[in-house]
């Protein structure tokens, strides 16, 4: 990789640190976490990466076709994009939700997947305070039909997932590709989860952790995580899917709290996809993944294609396969 190459990727990274520091700075400054600005700072710190990459885009690297730079265009082939999408949403729901079951069976996370006491609890007490009745609802078939409308959730969160995503995998991906995809993979996963660090320092995800262990948890998870949403941009060619995995992945953080036990303290470093017991099976995907030569076969979109190109890979990419 040239120093041409890691001029853009300096600047876009200090860029993208600096503004996640600065607008958590209300955060430090004032109550943080229990601050009633932490969800529009939160919000707000997760488009500093696509301002990073929209000013490296726009102001010094200055590629002509600028939205294919980012990943944003073209939107073909259409099945491709589509398929890649739906793996997309179903793989991080899936990822997530399958982290319980194994913590339960490493002991490391409460649950109670019959009477879901949790939940159950949380319901009783919203009521009470409410002075309402309890929903006429069997709290089974309550749990099923929010599980069954966390696909609508990577629509609604998928603004705030693209602001990471096209700074992430959209832009800094493809640029680390000359180093090889997976220490690509590795590098743009680190930087990622220390990204996290105005957040995660004041608490967030891991609040029972040293701050240092929180954040190594982080960097962790992001780099298993990374890598899953890395190669659905790879294979795609396009921002898209990994931007609806994102907002997936981030509506189905909390269903933890709908299969835990009543009463029971849960360890994020240790349970659920945040912890290393949430960390087998994303592991086992990406060596899966690598093992069948998912990467290596992978659409590597690191520099875009000429006109002459572009119209011949069009007409010859208009039916293929995903």
């Amino acid at each position: 990789m040239s120093g041409r190459d890691l001029r853009p990727i300096g600047v876009f990274t200090a860029l993208a640190f600096s503004l996640a520091w600065l607008f958590a700075l209300p955060l430090w400054f004032g109550d943080g976490l229990a601050s009633p600005w932490f969800t529009p700072v939160a919000t707000a710190t997760m488009m500093t990466p696509a301002i990073a990459a929209l000013v490296v885009v726009f102001f010094v690297e200055r590629p002509q076709q600028k939205a294919w730079t980012l990943g944003l265009w073209p939107l073909r082939p259409v099945r491709r994009l589509l398929v890649y999408s739906a793996l997309g949403i179903f793989v991080s729901i899936a990822l997530v939700l399958v982290a319980l079951p194994v913590g339960a069976l490493l002991g490391v996370y409460p649950a109670d997947f019959t009477n879901f006491s949790a939940f159950q609890q949380a319901l009783d007490e919203q009521a009470g305070t409410a002075g309402a009745a309890q929903i006429p609802i069997p709290i089974g078939a309550l749990i099923a039909l929010q599980i069954a409308l966390l696909p609508l959730a990577a629509f609604i969160n998928l603004i705030p997932a693209l602001g990471e995503e096209l700074g992430w995998r959209g832009w800094l991906l493809p640029k680390l590709m000359p180093l090889g995809t997976l220490p690509a993979l590795l590098v743009s996963g680190v930087i990622w989860g220390l990204w996290h660090a105005p957040l995660i320092l004041l608490g967030y995800n891991y609040p029972d952790a040293p701050g240092t262990l929180g954040l190594t948890a982080m960097v962790a998870m992001c780099v298993l995580i990374g890598a899953v949403f890395g190669w659905l941009r790879l294979r795609s060619g396009s921002v898209w899917p990994a931007a609806l995995a994102h907002a997936a992945f981030n509506g189905a953080g909390g269903t933890y709290l709908l299969f835990a036990a009543a009463g029971e303290h849960i360890d994020t470093t240790q349970a659920t996809v945040l912890g290393w017991s949430g960390w087998i099976v994303p592991l086992a995907l990406v060596v899966v993944l690598i093992a069948t030569g998912q990467f290596s076969s992978a659409k590597h979109p690191s520099t875009p294609p000429s006109k002459k190109g572009a119209s011949s890979s069009t007409s010859g990419d208009g039916t293929s396969g995903p």
